[in-house]
């Protein structure tokens, strides 16, 4: 198949989407697929230039909508050269010049919507809410009225996504995602983190991994692990992610606060040998999200064989307390606190067994290549 995906901006910071487009696309195209991508990145934008599939960058966009007058008539233009074209994410300007563009086409367009359509954002944010009630029946619930598909990435956020808006009416399909089990040598890349953060040698690590943003629950982390784990002088936390909004200012008090500065590493956004080496160096990830549609990062951490130590509203969820690759509780403190405890308490016997099962997890359910067949299915088939 020919395949177009759309999205704001390849910039792998942004986190799921941007990851979902690479990852899927890895697979496709050694199975002969075409994949490329039309963004409102700028042309001269390095990430466009350097993201391992042909880039359309048809911006600059204006934000905060990201507008881009280009979009739609170079959609027009160019939509007989692809058999279906893929909207990854809502709320920006690239989903309705979709729709505007393509809907009295013969290609058809379907849409991931990345969780954006999760009830959390209804409550936690509701004068944003209410601004989005009043673009909704006439922006994104056309785009997924219209769109061939509706794709989700599990049953749970299916089921979510139907819970934010009264007027709501979309063919839905659930597919899933997965991650490329994770390649090299896994000695040499805890090596290659461990190097670059040398005091954490002989630590006990939690690792937190992702963007710090309050949806993520990096607060919870922190406290949990200041509640239950600063006890032991072994045990070290470390956050590695962007700091798109800021947070960081306000969480590094909490750890003065709380007295554990010394016993919390704040590494910034890590790629390749030194992501890889983060897992592979950590005895348990923990992600206490307040929502996560998918959680790239909690397949990556399968791969790596790390016990997950996640929320009930990780979308997955499910998955992991059923094979046992993991531990689950609510998003406050004391549930993550409870995570913690439950893992302190396990026989070695114990976390070692949770450790195969964790890798058992992903090559069962995770792994990409079972994710870009249910993907080919879905676009063949509806």
């Amino acid at each position: 198949m020919r395949i177009l995906h759309t999205i704001t901006t390849v910039n792998p910071a942004v986190g799921g989407p941007v990851e979902a487009v690479r990852q899927l696309a890895s697979v496709l195209l050694s199975d002969g697929h075409q994949v490329e991508v039309a963004s409102v990145d700028a042309p001269e934008d390095d990430h466009a230039k350097d993201f391992p599939l042909p880039v359309h960058p048809l911006g600059p966009g204006t934000r905060p909508y990201w507008y881009n007058a280009r979009f739609v008539p170079w959609l027009r233009e160019n939509a007989g050269n692809y058999d279906a074209v893929i909207v990854n994410g809502l709320w920006e300007y690239h989903s309705f010049a979709v729709r505007r563009a393509l809907r009295h086409s013969s290609t058809p367009y379907f849409v991931f919507t990345h969780g954006m359509l999760d009830p959390w954002f209804k409550r936690k944010y509701p004068l944003k809410h209410l601004k989005k009630c009043m673009y909704w029946p006439w922006g994104e619930h056309p785009v997924l009225r219209d769109a061939r598909a509706v794709l989700f990435t599990c049953e749970e956020e299916r089921v979510l996504a139907r819970r934010s808006f009264w007027l709501y009416r979309c063919n839905e399909v659930v597919v899933t995602l997965g991650t490329a089990s994770p390649t090299g040598d896994s000695e040499a890349q805890a090596r290659a983190f461990l190097g670059r953060f040398p005091h954490l040698r002989g630590k006990r690590l939690a690792l937190f991994m992702g963007r710090i943003h309050p949806k993520k629950g990096c607060d919870l982390a922190i406290e949990a692990f200041a509640k239950v784990l600063a006890k032991d002088p072994c045990w070290h936390l470390v956050i590695a992610g962007p700091d798109q909004v800021g947070w960081q200012a306000e969480l590094s008090p909490l750890t003065e606060q709380l007295r554990v500065a010394d016993r919390v590493t704040w590494t910034g956004m890590i790629k390749g040998h030194e992501k890889w080496g983060a897992f592979r160096a950590s005895e348990i990830f923990v992600l206490p999200s307040h929502t996560e549609n998918f959680g790239f990062v909690v397949a990556e951490a399968l791969a790596c064989a790390v016990p997950t130590l996640i929320s009930d509203k990780v979308n997955i969820w499910r998955e992991v307390e059923r094979d046992g690759a993991g531990l689950v509780a609510p998003d406050d403190l004391a549930g993550t606190a409870s995570l913690l405890l439950q893992w302190s308490n396990l026989s070695e016997a114990e976390r070692n067994a949770m450790r195969r099962r964790a890798k058992e997890c992903f090559l069962n359910r995770f792994e990409v290549r079972k994710a870009a067949s249910a993907l080919i299915n879905a676009l063949s088939s509806n």
